[in-house]
């Protein structure tokens, strides 16, 4: 994991954490003799905040066992150190394994009763230390340490690289150690070498090797949901590390770092109790899902029964365990049930966090199981003259009545209500004490009666009113009475004033609900309901004050779906709230376009891009299913557009403009789309079967077994195309080449119209394929490709031929065009490789095409199966695709009044369909800043428009100022209120001139 960190206290040394392993013990070692410089001949180098006397340094390595001083106490700090001290002292500061039982050196009296041996031992197997004649094998564990020998000794521990260039006074042998240590710095290349080393440099040195070594984390913290941990050292600083991936929540990682040149390898938890992933989603009933996070959520968004979504499902509430982990979704009433062990999706939208780091949005399966069947989960007294009985689930209203509950034994004369979705309160006199109920014959929704148990419960007087313990607002129309106790009638109830009476109030167990018509005010409201009884027949008017929750969450598009029902394209949208209705269905809220961003001319569509069938919405599962018609093409790829439209809040919320991307061929049934042979002989070779989808080439829609295809003729004579499937070959995605190797019927007549069928194949989206039949031309003579639709003039250099199949190879030279200043010079594909189209040189084509036809000379152009273009026989007109250009703008002006006289590329046209205040609206005349109101645009069927405005005298004697006029192409592209005869939309136009310029008008 790569991450940075920076200390909150000032530390120049805090690196970026990354890199591979390193050696620890090179690094204390290095900063250990930096460090001991200061107290001698060394380069000086000051300890920091935590320098101490040599002493005080001395007292604390003597309390860890690093050093034992003299017998009478003192450290002898001014004395010389052995080699054997420095072997005890070397073992104890890197933590090495003490040796015994193995003797390396032949000293005297080197054996087990020398206290040195295992320190001797541990550094010379890690090879910081040898002895002084190694042929010998005498350590000289008495002998002195020389600062040469100390440099080689931490030349050797640091693995310095020894260079083979030297330049200091040090022994032979020593030189290369010394002048490594020079260069990095450890050692003053004036030093007398040979001279012994004393023990206060040693105790220096030691006591930074320890410090470092004691440098550690004591603590660390945990912020922003796992993105950022600050450890707290063991010096009291702290380091600041934030990482490129937050933590996963309580989940133990590890999180490097680097300190004052140490590396650190620490493992931490992000411990949270916020939810950070949905944890499951279940129903054991079929009228409610439990949606469990593994942490606490946010009550608001959570409870928001817009934030869930289950197709054909509505929800009549979402409600936040106590724990806030867990909400239990309770599916309306006059909804249709979940269906038991069948798999069903649960959209999540918009629920966030408890600490709003995090929202969740996705979808979740899950398979409803209901295998229990209801208990009683509850008896309650509701005073002495009825009780409540609460199930563990939803049950069915229809068995829940008086035969279904027995209090002591006896058939009781009640009166029941059932309030879903699993209480009963049955209204019956009982006396003061201990009573036992059975309930029978109560079904869940599932179909499972309960079984027959008796429950206890007991009976008091209940003399006090019910009282308010809680009110909610939902939106501004709406609000929730929570009330200690079980409510059984309101009179009445109001907002603030009597004339805002409740429409409607819904009791529900201790809760009831007050919805208005007239919205609350914004800030707090005084909410009276009159005459609350409850069962007992105690009653009371009460006060209760609420500020309402305004709904300002937007809704969105959660799904799309495009699909093909007979014969039409629809686009189905899913959203995340319940929408008003008339912005639903409004039509001008859905806009199609095609792969160019322009409006296609089809039908089922407006020249705006607004289906011509108004939409249907539906609120239970949210969603939005817009008819746009049978003429897309099946090849082509177009946009589909919602906006305006907006939830049912009080103050609406606006859905943000959402494009779904529509792909036709995706959406259509599968078919054959061309059937075409090769005929080398009295019968073809091979028979060529092209679909309109990627097929499956595994599985039981295999698109390559031979059983599936069959030819027919005009007879009724019919065979299996192949005998093998080894004869069908995939030659593309969608296409399929089958040798004729099947058992020819006698007679079979290949010179009339043959019927190839294709039957029981996937597309691979496992799909199934219409099981249909495709009738191949006469004589099977080969497919040629034709020309599909209209032929357009794009531009005065272009023109655009659309073919009924894709073109692999085109021969330009096989287009003739009449009518035009030169033919084509080159072309380009488009729409996967169906449309042609012709380059010209610019203005080749006239602004009349009325004369412009196309037809071929040749028909080489093919597709990638070697499939020609049909001839062009009888050329075809082409008609105008070029929308108008503006050639020239003027500017005249008599005192006040300016008149602009526009000149385009050919005669236009305003639509009658829009109100001419709109096409007014389109042009825009400004003088400096200031914007001039237009009092005429005239248009008459030519090539000029003409716009006129008056102007103030300070605006029409500002000769300094820039008149411009503007014209809104992009809006007149979807209006297509400026046209020409041919209905393509005039562009974009802008000009201007300074005021001063502009004279009046020069008379004819």
């Amino acid at each position: 994991m790569r991450n940075t960190s920076e200390t909150i206290k000032e530390n120049s040394h805090v690196m970026n954490a990354q890199g591979g392993e390193k050696k620890v013990m090179k690094k204390i070692l290095s900063v250990a003799l930096s460090t001991a410089m200061a107290f001698s001949m060394f380069a000086s180098v000051a300890f920091g905040d935590t320098a101490t006397t040599p002493q005080q340094q001395f007292d604390a390595l003597k309390a860890k066992g690093i050093f034992n001083g003299y017998p009478d106490g003192t450290a002898g700090l001014n004395k010389e150190m052995t080699r054997a001290e420095f072997a005890k002292v070397i073992t104890k500061l890197l933590g090495l394994k003490e040796i015994t039982g193995v003797y390396s050196y032949t000293d005297k009296n080197y054996n087990a009763k020398n206290w040195a041996a295992p320190f001797i031992e541990a550094v010379t197997a890690a090879g910081i230390m040898e002895g002084k004649n190694t042929e010998k094998k005498i350590f000289d564990f008495n002998g002195k340490v020389t600062i040469e020998e100390m440099a080689t000794i931490l030349t050797r521990a640091l693995d310095l690289e020894v260079p083979t260039e030297t330049n200091n006074t040090a022994s032979a042998w020593a030189k290369g150690y010394v002048q490594a240590a020079i260069n990095a710095g450890l050692v003053d290349s004036s030093l007398n070498f040979q001279s012994n080393a004393s023990r206060e440099l040693l105790v220096g040195a030691a006591y930074a090797v320890d410090q470092e070594q004691s440098l550690k984390v004591a603590s660390y913290d945990v912020t922003e949901a796992g993105k950022v941990v600050t450890f707290k050292m063991s010096d009291g600083e702290s380091v600041k590390v934030t990482l490129d991936k937050a933590l996963e929540a309580n989940k133990e990682t590890e999180v490097k770092f680097t300190y004052k040149d140490k590396e650190f390898t620490e493992k931490v938890t992000y411990v949270t109790t916020v939810a950070q992933a949905v944890s499951s989603v279940s129903a054991t009933n079929l009228k409610e899902i439990t949606v469990k996070f593994d942490g606490t959520v946010d009550p608001a968004t959570a409870e928001s029964t817009n934030n869930y979504v289950v197709s054909g499902i509505t929800f009549k509430s979402a409600t936040l365990s106590d724990d806030k982990t867990t909400v239990t979704l309770l599916v309306d009433a006059n909804s249709s049930a979940l269906t038991n062990q069948r798999a069903t999706s649960l959209q999540i939208n918009n629920v966030k966090n408890a600490d709003g780091t995090k929202t969740f949005t996705q979808k979740v399966e899950f398979t409803p199981l209901d295998v229990a069947v209801p208990e009683v989960k509850e008896v309650k007294a509701l005073g002495t003259k009825a009780f409540k009985v609460v199930f563990s689930e939803p049950v069915q209203q229809s068995t829940v009545n008086a035969t279904s509950f027995r209090v002591d034994n006896n058939v009781i004369a009640a009166s029941v209500k059932y309030v879903y979705p699993n209480t009963a309160i049955v209204t019956t006199d009982l006396t003061a004490g201990e009573h036992t109920l059975r309930v029978s014959d109560v079904k869940d929704f599932s179909g499972l009666t309960i079984v027959p148990v008796e429950s206890k419960f007991t009976a008091t007087e209940d003399t006090a009113a019910p009282q308010v313990v809680s009110v909610k607002s939902n939106d501004l129309k709406e609000v929730t009475v929570e009330f200690d106790e079980t409510v059984k009638s309101v009179a009445s109830a109001y907002a603030n004033v009597s004339g805002n009476s409740a429409q409607s109030i819904e009791i529900n167990d201790n809760k009831v609900t007050l919805k208005f018509n007239n919205p609350l005010n914004y800030t707090e409201n005084t909410i009276h309901l009159a005459s609350v009884s409850d069962y007992s027949n105690n009653s009371a008017s009460v006060d209760a004050k609420v500020t309402p929750t305004l709904d300002t969450v937007r809704p969105t598009v959660v799904s799309t779906d495009f699909y093909v029902e007979n014969g039409n394209y629809y686009a189905k949208f899913q959203f995340s709230k319940s929408l008003k209705l008339e912005s639903a269905t409004d039509a001008s809220n859905y806009v199609l376009k095609n792969s160019e961003g322009k409006v296609p001319s089809i039908a089922g569509i407006d020249g705006d891009g607004h289906p011509v069938v108004k939409p249907v919405y539906t609120d239970n599962n949210k969603t939005v299913v817009v008819n746009l018609g049978s003429s897309l093409s099946s090849d082509a790829t177009y946009t589909l557009t919602v906006s305006g439209v907006v939830d049912n809040a009080y103050v609406g919320n606006v859905l943000l403009p959402y494009t779904a991307t529509l792909n036709a061929n995706t959406a259509q049934n599968g078919k054959v789309s061309r059937v075409w042979a090769d005929v080398s002989s009295a019968k073809p070779n091979y028979i060529f079967v092209q679909f309109n989808k990627t097929l499956a080439t595994t599985g039981e829609g295999n698109a390559l077994e031979a059983a599936k295809y069959i030819v027919k003729d005009n007879a009724g004579r019919s065979f299996q195309i192949a005998k093998e499937n080894n004869d069908i070959n995939l030659i593309s995605t969608n296409t399929v080449r089958i040798a004729v190797t099947g058992t020819i019927p006698a007679g079979f007549d290949w010179t009339g119209k043959v019927e190839v069928t294709a039957s029981y194949i996937k597309d691979s989206e496992g799909k199934y394929f219409n099981n249909g039949s495709f009738t191949v031309g006469d004589a099977l003579s080969g497919s040629t490709i034709g020309v599909t639709g209209d032929v357009y003039a794009t531009s005065r250099k272009e023109i655009k031929i659309k073919f009924d199949a894709a073109l692999s190879n085109v021969n330009l030279s096989d287009f003739s065009v009449s009518g035009v200043a030169s033919q084509p010079t080159s072309y380009t594909l488009a729409d996967n490789n169906k449309t042609l189209l012709l380059k010209f040189a610019d203005n080749a084509i006239p602004v009349n095409v009325a004369g412009v036809t196309v037809s071929t000379v040749s028909t080489y152009t093919q597709d990638a199966y070697g499939n020609k273009i049909k001839a062009i026989d009888t050329p075809i007109p082409v008609k105008d695709g070029v929308a108008p250009t503006f050639v020239s703008g003027q500017f005249t002006k008599v005192g006040n009044d300016y008149t602009a006289t526009i000149t385009l590329s050919e005669e236009v046209v305003g639509s009658t369909k829009v109100n001419p205040s709109f096409i007014t609206d389109l042009f825009t005349l400004n003088i400096g800043s200031d914007e001039v109101d237009i009092k005429t645009v005239t248009i008459n069927g030519t090539n000029k428009i003409v716009v006129t405005a008056t102007a103030s005298a300070a605006q029409a004697d500002n000769g300094n100022a820039i008149v411009s006029l503007k014209f809104n192409g992009s809006t007149n592209s979807s209006a297509k209120a400026v046209t020409d005869k041919n209905d393509n939309a005039l562009g974009t136009i802008t000009f201007a001139a300074q005021n001063s310029t502009i004279t009046a008008p020069v008379a004819p």
